[in-house]
């Protein structure tokens, strides 16, 4: 019997917005809020949907990190993923995580964060990703995301292109905004803000 579990990355398995946290990681507290002042009319009109949660987030991650080296940009999301990044991970989350491996599930974090930073956390616990991709030019960042944003129905779009769940018995999903609805409805059992406790 073939069983597959989807997860949700940001506000599923952590308690906070990943990007934020390696931003205020690498840049700090004042840097990091004095940068989100400057760009609040992009995160204002992400959020009266003006415009597309990937141009907001596209917006961010130009003013933090665009002509940044791309070797010195993965050193920081490494650095985040195995020091910083454990401490916002809800513990049911990694819980479940491992109660689904030793159940013989094979785990799979999607998610619309970037994988540079989650990588490394996903590869230590044992399970697979598939997350937004960073453009990078001339080997730096530019603050672009090459392709979409890993989101709603791009999960799916991006699952189907790495496995056949028609070939899965079992199939669970974990989420816990309208943008993992797509994800949820893929599954014969979904659990929406499950480790809410």
């Amino acid at each position: 019997m073939r069983k597959i579990a989807f997860f949700d990355f940001d506000g599923t398995i952590t308690t906070r917005d990943t990007l934020f946290e390696v931003i205020k990681h690498h840049k700090g507290k004042t840097k990091f809020y004095t940068g989100l002042l400057l760009n609040l009319p992009y995160l204002i009109g992400f959020k009266i949907k003006l415009i597309t949660n990937q141009y907001a987030k596209e917006k961010i991650l130009e003013y933090f990190f665009k002509g940044m080296e791309f070797s010195k940009f993965q050193k920081i999301c490494d650095d985040f993923a195995t020091g910083s990044l454990p401490s916002v991970v809800r513990p049911g989350a990694a819980a479940e995580i491992q109660k689904l491996k030793y159940s013989g599930f094979e785990v799979v974090i999607v998610s619309a964060s970037a994988e540079n930073w989650i990588k490394a956390w996903a590869d230590e616990i044992g399970v697979q990703l598939i997350g937004s991709q960073l453009e990078i030019v001339d080997n730096k960042i530019t603050g672009k995301l090459k392709g979409a944003n890993c989101n709603g129905g791009e999960k799916v779009a991006r699952i189907s292109l790495v496995f056949d769940v028609a070939q899965y018995d079992v199939i669970y999903a974990f989420g816990d905004t309208k943008g993992d609805i797509p994800m949820l409805a893929l599954a014969g059992k979904s659990f929406y803000k499950p480790f809410r406790q």
